[in-house]
């Protein structure tokens, strides 16, 4: 047989070897064909080397072969979903990286991801019942028993995610999520809304996404859903172009305008009382809060600059809005131009930890806030003299990400928010607020997370009255990905 004569060459080599020892009359020559005989055997093990080599290579060659030409009839194999691991459904980048594998053919890949988190939460004092599932800050009360007796427990599962993401080819990119976390009219409610709706096609982005305006590389690792109080978090529908520079990313984006306005004191204020009514006014019942609206006809327009390296990553980015609104009993409208910039850094300082820090300040930039948004309010408090103004706005976030080692990690930090409010405000309207936070983490397997977390918070009127609040949070957050499940041979 062909192999057979390989195969008997080492067995004929230690015999010789043995005839050799026990025939040899010194020590010194028993040495020499020793080494001479070693010389042989790794001659021969580097010829069986470069065979399977061979034999590996053309083993390779058929497989990908095979997996490029799948018959019809078959259905979808884990490599015509692509080979490269998604990206995570939450980067700082400008949009979710391509999902296919480069030099691929077109073909279609899909991931479904997501994560089941129960919250068990003990509130030492007592913020609005429908936001009792996260302590976001304007919901602390400045007046004692205004929602109760201090204390209240709860269990929730709306922080809980369920997504598809992927993409065809090298060019498109699509992502489409949803959490239990009701908000708007749904508030306080565990029902299905959409986070994510987000496609490219190349360095074009369209669809409802993080606002690049924001950077979402600085939210710390905390398991509090709302976050830092002062930090720029809006997911917000828009159009967006890229322009990638090597590791950084330079990008401009048209988004949705939404004018956050208040009428302040004129809340109440009946509409015939108004300078300049309708007037048909008296066959209206209606007040000030019902006749104002915001009105936009122009989106809001961003842009940024990312850059990232060794030391992590910063990000500056600028906006510049037209912030209308209009009276519905006379037609009269006007607006307002808002500005603001934001800069940010997520700067590494050992293994995985990272120092993350936010600056921002601007005028009439409140909804892109993560709380207390407020974008115009009358200047006066002197209704035939009132006029809109934008509310200037300051938001400071700076948290720590400290991983003791692959099992436990820990996160605390602290961020505010300050508005300058105007004259023709409420005196219980939203002016300062700030929020700290400390947790233990655990992750004793793959995909599983325990931990514990304290928070406090503090609310400030436009009167002076404070409110505050503490509470203990423990979650249990267990992670999934189709990719985890199926993998390529």
């Amino acid at each position: 047989m062909p192999g057979t004569g390989k195969a008997l060459l080492p067995a004929a080599i230690l015999c010789a070897s043995y005839a050799l020892n026990a025939g040899a009359a010194t020590d010194a020559e028993r040495i020499s064909a020793l080494e001479e005989q070693l010389e042989r055997q790794k001659a021969v093990m580097e010829q069986q080397q470069r065979l399977l080599e061979t034999m590996d290579a053309e083993l390779r060659r058929l497989k990908a072969a095979q997996t490029a030409a799948p018959e019809p009839q078959q259905s979808p194999t884990a490599q015509e979903f692509g080979t490269e691991e998604p990206p995570p459904p939450e980067d700082y980048g400008s949009m979710p990286a391509t999902a296919g594998t480069a030099g691929a053919p077109d073909r279609l890949s899909a991931e479904v991801y997501g994560f089941v988190m129960a919250d068990a939460i003990y509130d030492f004092k007592r913020v609005d019942p429908n936001w009792e599932d996260t302590l976001r800050v304007t919901t602390i009360p400045t007046q004692s028993g205004a929602y109760g007796n201090n204390g209240d427990f709860v269990f929730s599962v709306r922080q809980s995610r369920l997504g598809i993401r992927g993409g065809y080819g090298d060019d498109v990119t699509y992502i489409l999520e949803g959490e239990l976390f009701g908000v708007g009219s749904d508030q306080g409610q565990t029902t299905l809304r959409v986070r994510h709706a987000w496609a490219t096609y190349k360095d074009f982005g369209m669809g409802q996404y993080w606002s690049n305006f924001m950077d979402i590389g600085i939210f710390p690792n905390t398991i509090d859903y709302w976050g830092p109080t002062g930090m720029v978090f809006y997911r917000n529908k828009q159009a967006r172009y890229s322009f990638p520079m090597g590791d950084d990313i330079f990008a401009v984006s048209l988004e949705n305008p939404s004018t956050a306005l208040s009428v302040g004191q004129f809340r109440d204020t009946d509409n015939c009382k108004l300078p300049n009514p309708a007037p048909d006014c008296e066959s209206v019942d209606s007040t000030a809060e019902t006749v104002f609206q915001s009105y936009n006809d122009l989106p809001d327009l961003t842009a940024s600059y990312l850059g990232s390296g060794d030391f992590g990553h910063y990000k500056v980015a600028g906006i510049v809005r037209k912030l209308g609104y209009e009276r519905l009993d006379n037609g009269n409208k006007d607006y307002k131009i808002g500005w603001g910039v934001n800069t940010s850094a997520g700067l590494v300082t050992r293994g995985r930890d990272q120092l993350k820090l936010q600056v921002v300040y601007g005028e009439g930039i409140g909804n892109y806030m993560n709380d207390g948004g407020l974008d115009i309010a009358p200047d006066s408090a002197d209704i035939f003299r009132a006029g809109a103004e934008t509310v200037p706005i300051l938001g400071i976030s700076t948290y720590y990400d400290l991983y003791w080692n692959d099992k436990w990690s820990t996160s605390f930090g602290w961020s505010g928010i300050d508005l300058d409010t105007t004259d023709g405000q409420a005196q219980t309207e939203f002016k300062r607020g700030q929020i700290a936070q400390i947790n233990l983490l655990h992750y004793p397997r793959d995909h599983v997370m325990l931990g514990t977390e304290f928070i406090w918070g503090q609310r400030q009127d436009i009167s002076g009255n404070t409110g505050t609040d503490y509470r203990i949070q423990f979650s249990l957050k267990v992670d999934f990905d189709t990719g985890d499940l199926v993998r390529p041979n």
